[in-house]
């Protein structure tokens, strides 16, 4: 599996785990001139801008890892543009879904608050 597919294989199990706990997905790959959001769901009056990072191994460093400050700033600035067009009253936060493999199983951690 090359990145890419890694990367669409984790946005969608995230997704469903997403869907799983109780949310609503609304938006998937939204994109705006800041960016692209992985998820935008819905966790009862919340807005959720969910980015999802997964990895076949995460020996060395953790999925979560990978969103750095860029990422987070650009982030911000599609959650801006995502809220005042869509649903400018909503509390939003931003979370992380990480998604590993590891001997043939398939691990989802769900960080809530995560910046």
């Amino acid at each position: 599996m090359d990145n890419r597919e890694t990367a669409r294989a984790g946005e969608q199990i995230a997704a469903q785990y997403l869907r799983q706990k109780g949310c609503t997905v609304l938006k998937r790959n939204w994109r705006c001139p800041y960016g692209e959001v992985d998820i935008i769901a819905q966790d009862g009056d919340t807005i959720l801008f969910v980015e999802v990072k997964a990895r076949h191994h995460i020996e060395y460093v953790t999925p979560r890892e990978a969103v750095d400050e860029r990422k987070q700033a650009r982030l911000r600035q599609c959650a801006e543009v995502y809220l005042s067009v869509f649903c400018p009253d909503s509390p939003c936060r931003f979370d992380v879904v990480e998604v590993w493999w590891q001997s043939g199983k398939v691990y989802v951690r769900w960080l809530r608050e995560a910046f």
